[in-house]
């Protein structure tokens, strides 16, 4: 008994220090964010000086400061207010270029908004250098010994308006005998060709060198964890990289691609800035830290020869956009390496993606995300029924052999070793395997972690409601109950943020618990008992889809337990037996206790 105490206290500990270490790993991974240090201008030979200060990140990123907002949107009206700036009219992107610098740096997307409110506004992915949620691409030409246009330089403009329908061109003479040209497309998604051209009209040949790069600050930047990365990336012979994030590049100043690069750039939980050089062209690539928590990623062709009254042109693609599983698995089709492993799947990629294109395909089915988890949790308990059968017969078959199992029990109690020795032989005389009831949750634990991951990645599932108050699959239950879902102004720490979700997680796991038979250690069928109580507290602050996949299977197990003890008479019938036994002595217990205080 004093062990059982024992061992009883000692998991209640240790899932008590459980639940305050997962608070503590919500907050360092989801911390609330700080002001961020204000963006200054760059060129493309900047280097880093200083470190940026440690930033502190949210989990989709962006300004969240009021004050932070306030300078964005006046440094907005008065940046892109130019009437020489050129429109960009796409169906998924709208924005302009400016002909100064040649800058692709105003950009939002159409189709996704910023926060669940539909009046929200479109998510801004580019803003202009200076601003305080800086990020844009730039396209140019470094050389020596030739007179080129520089950060400051101002295009002439061939075009109205950059549409799919309609390219724009911008130019530059440098009076020299050299006419540069760039000219930009872009198609129905989020890829845009650029074409850097150079023309010499003079007599002699020259060489120069075509770049592009895309400038962010970090301060914008969604959260880096070990299960989703955010920050630098690409992939470098065919092999995508998630190494660095931006402390590496802050504190190394440059890092160079690890071979040839197949596209290079920078990335958020949903969004995805990236250069693709021209295929067969031979580029240095890098990051580069250019201090005040501002970062580059560069592409700059080796030098092309242009021989006198030649022109040369070097390519490249500019995907800028969110990371739509389809439109990236299409680009990857058409030729750009592993484009679809910008979103972090990690090592389980395998067993992830199928699991998502089933949620897709149920969610075209029935046309709401919440209940197309509901049905894929119906489809993975149907396939896992048969498994569930034999997990009930093994119960029932270790039922029938409890009794001897108890007689092994009080032989041997002196002799540990010699006991489990007759334990085995009897496991293995009468043919059960105590471990069959473990089987159906450890085969469970692959579609949780994948769905999890779809949850925590696919942009497809951001702001995708289900019922009621449910308006993000993605985000924690907004009610809690400690606030009286929403009419006291108070926020609980996370593992206290217990919502009606994490309310019926607990109460669905405690019903399935309190169906199986009992544990022989006492000690061992408290902890089950408490179990989904200190479940409920470490799941509230995940995903509400996750809570709801959960809730269902608990229900469906619960069901499947009732159809199987149905089947199993004999396994019910123990089951209760031994509840009567079990209240029996907890009487006797009782009494005794209370016999002995009265002689006491």
């Amino acid at each position: 008994m004093e062990n059982n105490q024992r061992n009883m206290i000692t998991a209640v500990v240790l899932i008590a220090l459980l639940m305050l270490g997962w608070e503590l790993g919500l907050n360092y991974f989801y911390p609330q964010p700080e002001e961020p240090v204000a963006a200054e201008s760059t060129e493309i030979a900047a280097t880093a000086d200083e470190e940026p200060e440690k930033i502190k990140r949210t989990r989709e990123g962006g300004l969240t400061d009021p004050a932070q907002i306030a300078e964005e949107q006046a440094d907005l009206d008065q940046s892109l207010g130019s009437p020489d700036r050129v429109a960009i009219d796409a169906p998924e992107v709208a924005g302009s270029i400016n002909p100064v610098g040649a800058k692709i740096d105003d950009l939002v997307l159409k189709t996704h908004r910023q926060t669940v409110e539909k009046d929200s506004g479109p998510v801004r992915l580019y803003s202009p250098e200076g601003t305080p949620a800086q990020q844009f691409a730039q396209f140019g030409f470094i050389g020596d010994n030739v007179r080129l246009p520089g950060p400051d330089t101002v295009w002439q403009v061939e075009g109205d308006r950059l549409t799919p329908a309609t390219p724009v061109t911008l130019t530059w003479d440098n009076g020299e005998g050299l006419k540069f040209s760039i000219r930009f497309e872009i198609d129905d998604f989020y890829m845009f060709t650029v074409t850097q051209t150079v023309a010499n009209t003079g007599g002699s040949d020259v060489a120069v060198r075509p770049f592009s790069l895309v400038n962010r600050t970090s301060n914008t930047a969604s959260v880096d964890t070990w299960t989703v990365h955010s920050g630098p990336i690409g992939a470098f012979d065919g092999s995508v990289d998630f190494g660095n994030d931006y402390d590496d590049v802050a504190d190394k100043g440059t890092i160079a691609g690890k071979g040839a690069a197949n596209w290079i750039g920078f990335t958020d939980i949903y969004w995805l800035s990236a250069l693709v050089p021209q295929n067969g062209a031979t580029t240095s690539t890098d990051f580069r830290s250019l201090g005040d928590a501002k970062f580059r990623s560069d592409v700059i062709y080796d030098a092309m020869n242009v021989p006198a009254g030649k022109q040369v042109s070097r390519t490249t693609q500019l995907f800028a956009g969110a990371k739509e599983s389809d439109v990236l698995d299409m680009y990857e089709d058409t030729g750009i390496t592993n484009f679809g492993l910008a979103i972090d799947w990690g090592w389980f990629r395998w067993f992830e993606k199928p699991i998502f294109w089933l949620l897709k395909w149920l969610f075209s089915v029935v046309g709401n995300f919440g209940v197309a988890i509901i049905l894929l949790t119906v489809v993975v308990r149907a396939v896992m029924f048969p498994i569930a059968q034999r997990q009930f017969a093994s119960m029932a078959a270790m039922k029938a052999v409890q009794p001897k199992m108890k007689a092994l029990q009080e032989r041997y109690k002196d002799d540990k070793q010699m006991l489990q020795s007759k334990m085995m032989e009897l496991y293995r005389e009468e043919k059960v395997n105590p471990l069959a009831g473990c089987l159906p949750m450890f085969l469970q634990i692959p579609v949780f972690f994948a769905l999890y991951k779809v949850l925590m990645l696919a942009i497809e599932m951001r702001h995708q409601p289900f019922i009621l108050w449910i308006k993000d699959l993605s985000a924690p239950d907004p009610l809690h109950i400690l606030n009286l879902f929403g009419l006291l102004d108070f926020n609980p720490p996370g593992f206290l943020a217990i919502g009606v979700l994490a309310l019926l997680l607990g109460l669905t796991m405690w019903l399935q618990f309190k169906l199986n038979p009992a544990q022989m250690d006492p000690a061992q069928q408290q902890i089950f008992m408490l179990m989904p109580w200190f479940m409920m507290f470490i799941m509230a602050p995940f995903a509400a889809g996750l809570l709801i996949y959960w809730i269902t299977s608990n229900l469906l197990t619960i069901g499947q337990q009732k159809l199987l003890y149905a089947r199993h008479p004999q396994l019910k019938a123990a089951a209760m037996e031994e509840q009567k036994e079990k209240l029996k002595a907890d009487l006797a217990k009782e009494k005794a206790e209370k016999t002995g205080k009265a002689k006491g």
